[in-house]
């Protein structure tokens, strides 16, 4: 027995919802409005009150049944979507082993193009690997939601985040400014954070030209600490600057500069920052692009004033490349 898809499922459930509850309700109040109108003894007037307010409840949940109804349908188009994004990802890369993979059995080639297959067979294995790690990673952080909650400085932080960024491409790197605002403390899981900051970096690093320019920030707001990164890239369409943050969404200009990529960095820092309570916002030109995490303050308590409030060493403005 074949069922319909779960979407279609939830939108009939809605309709019936809507069917089984709304229109007897609307009824039962127009005999309540009569009730209080024409009744003219207690007894009706009381039987009126007591129609409406018994109608009100049934709207109220309706109300918030077609809520859930509908959020649940949501859910089940994103995972539809999810899946289906997924699987596209997926069959670039297998497609490419296959064929590599049937070049090699044919057993037609030169020497100097085995080893040319195997590196391109070894180069989509790796890639495989990554896209597979990074679903993991991301519906790990989905589902858990769970974070260690130690002190963090905040100049330490981007002194970390840094240092990662730096590993990540030593075959070209590259001077980030920073500047950091003394005193900075917040509350958070340190080595997700840095890898936000970290994912932040490398996007910058990508959709920039030869000529880049990298700030990183860390100041006060009031209740929030705001982790700012800054570049001279080609910048997000405005229509754009929502999407950004969806599963394996890539803007306009990442397509038409050829940068690599799966649409998935985004997703894993807005995950992060969710799980933190904190926000992300992008504000973006030709030219000029700014990614902003803001995350809570750390409160000080004053057992912790001597090891929390020591200065921060304040950054210099620029910062020497890996050699």
């Amino acid at each position: 027995m074949q069922f319909p898809p779960a979407n279609l499922q939830l939108r009939r459930a809605q309709l019936v919802l809507m069917l089984a509850t709304l229109l007897p309700t609307v009824a039962m109040t127009a005999v309540g409005l009569l009730l209080l109108i024409l009744g003219s003894s207690t007894t009706t007037v009381i039987s009126g009150v007591l129609v409406l307010t018994f109608c009100t409840s049934v709207i109220t949940g309706y109300t918030l049944g077609s809520i859930f109804v509908g959020k649940g349908a949501s859910l089940v188009r994103v995972q539809n979507d999810f899946v289906s994004s997924v699987s596209h990802e997926l069959r670039t890369p297998l497609t490419s082993i296959r064929l590599l993979i049937e070049s090699l059995r044919d057993g037609r080639l030169e020497l100097s193009d085995r080893e040319q297959v195997l590196s391109l067979l070894g180069r989509e294995t790796d890639r495989l690997d990554a896209l597979v790690e990074r679903v993991l990673e991301l519906s790990r952080l989905q589902s858990s939601h769970v974070y260690r909650r130690e002190a963090i400085d905040a100049a330490a932080l981007l002194e970390e985040s840094v240092a990662a960024f730096d590993a990540l491409t030593l075959t070209r790197p590259t001077p980030i400014a920073r500047s950091v605002e003394p005193g900075l403390t917040l509350t958070g899981d340190r080595p997700t954070l840095v890898s936000a900051l970290v994912n932040l970096l490398t996007n910058a690093w990508k959709y920039t030209g030869e000529d880049k320019r990298i700030e990183l920030e860390a100041r006060g707001a009031g209740r929030w600490i705001e982790l700012i990164v800054r570049d001279n890239g080609v910048g997000i369409d405005r229509a754009e600057q929502r999407a950004i943050f969806e599963q394996f969404t890539r803007g306009r200009a990442a397509h038409e500069g050829g940068a690599k990529g799966m649409g998935l960095g985004l997703s894993f820092v807005r995950e992060i920052v969710r799980g933190h309570r904190g926000k992300i916002d992008v504000a973006s030109e030709p030219g000029r692009t700014e990614l902003r995490i803001r995350l809570k303050r750390r409160r000080q308590r004053p057992a912790e004033e001597p090891a929390l409030l020591a200065p921060a060493r304040q950054a210099t403005p620029t910062r020497q490349a890996v050699p």
